[in-house]
């Protein structure tokens, strides 16, 4: 997933700052959470799925408008 953040959103790294910090936070057992700013962006301990590395990149980008 770090690898796919990253890719996703070098592009805009020096431009404008659309956001300060993406956070990935392992949390044990598979869990982990994404913040952007501050706001959860996605939980597997809140959703107990998991999910794929597009649809954290496209909440971001949801957040981002």
């Amino acid at each position: 997933m770090v690898e796919a953040l990253i890719t996703a959103f070098k592009p805009i790294v020096g431009r404008e700052h659309l956001f300060e910090e993406i956070v990935l936070l392992p949390s044990g057992n598979g869990r982990y959470e994404v913040t952007l700013d501050g706001a959860v962006i996605y939980s597997k301990a809140e959703t107990g799925q998991h999910t794929t590395n597009e649809y954290i990149i496209q909440q971001i980008r949801r957040h981002l408008k």
